[in-house]
């Protein structure tokens, strides 16, 4: 019980405040939605719930896979983190497929709600709140970058860095950017219904929602796939090489290779030497770049070999257009 504790204490901080957040949202929402019938709010219950559901177990996934290599798992549980955002989408697909159909039945068959004040109070509420935890994230995306900027930076510099981020931080920026836009559609739907008489606003509203949901499901399906089957760093490959590379007795690269495991990166190296050092002297030198490459920004392991220089220049550096990484 102990070692679970001290796991949940080192899981993804943005996706267990974005569930508390969603949580407490989703109640007012329902509220909402049984005392009006309104049905862009049914919408908007539907997507808090599933972000409520799927970032708790993004958190959890987080804390689990900070847990240690063991005999039977030697390469770590870095990926499980992958694999519960996988499965925390299959929850977003389900509420946007529901958000849609209702949506379209209400276009079909609009209906007038009631609960005007209601309405508008608790989507302000929603509106402010998944602000709040948008701007979090966006805060710990630019810190994962090594900026420290306040102001609206954590909004409109977070879309530059997102590739950069933890997958669980990216995860929780993304639903709440479409939460938040997604309130602010149900807000402007519920004022044309009301005021001008558009019924069917609600309705698109709730389309609309269930389609930027739609988007986030794609999008965060996609890019944990890669990090679940195991995809290869390219910027930090050419960093580390850069590193190993300007080491004066490494000759050569035969080959290197920079895996993302989750939220951390497993790197191989395979160096070329002067066939006339000793055997202490090339273990002197593993343990200056091991130790050198182990600072390097989310590197969690390192293997290290080496062969004799065969005088042929091997290592080629790949085009990249992002910044390098910066050490701890």
């Amino acid at each position: 019980m102990t070692d679970i504790l001290k796991l949940l204490k080192e899981g993804n901080r943005p996706a267990l405040l974005a569930a508390v957040v969603n949580t407490i949202i989703a109640i007012l929402k329902a509220i909402a939605f049984f005392v009006t019938g309104n049905v862009a709010m049914f919408a908007e219950m539907l997507h808090s719930l599933g972000d409520a559901a799927n970032q708790f177990f993004v958190f959890i996934g987080s804390a689990l896979s900070k847990k240690a290599p063991t005999a039977k798992f030697p390469n770590g549980f870095g990926r499980v983190v992958n694999l519960v955002c996988l499965g925390a989408v299959i929850v977003v697909a389900i509420m946007s497929y529901e958000a849609v159909i209702g949506g379209w039945h209400h276009i079909l068959n609009p209906v007038e709600s009631s609960g005007l004040v209601l309405n508008l109070s608790v989507l302000g509420i929603a509106i402010i709140l998944e602000f709040a935890v948008l701007y979090k994230a966006g805060k710990d995306i630019l810190h994962d970058a090594g900026i420290q900027k306040g102001g609206l930076a954590p909004i409109t510099l977070s879309f530059k860095h997102l590739n950069r981020s933890k997958p669980a931080t990216k995860l929780v920026f993304m639903e709440d950017l479409v939460a938040t836009m997604g309130g602010v559609l149900a807000f402007v739907a519920v004022l044309l219904a009301h005021f001008l008489g558009l019924l069917v606003a609600e309705g698109i509203a709730s389309i609309l929602i269930g389609l930027m949901m739609f988007y986030v499901v794609g999008k965060v399906f996609l890019e944990n796939a890669r990090g679940a089957i195991g995809e290869s760093d390219e910027e930090m490959r050419n960093h580390i090489a850069h590193l190993v590379t300007e080491d004066p007795d490494v000759k050569d690269l035969q080959r290197i290779e920079v895996l993302k495991e989750g939220e951390f990166l497993h790197v191989e190296v395979v160096a070329e030497v002067d066939p006339s050092l000793t055997v202490a002297y090339v273990d002197d030198v593993r343990d200056r770049l091991l130790s050198l490459i182990l600072q390097q920004k989310g590197v969690q392991d390192v293997l290290i070999s080496f062969d004799e220089d065969d005088g042929v220049h091997t290592w080629q550096r790949t085009n990249v257009t992002k910044d390098t990484q910066s050490p701890h």
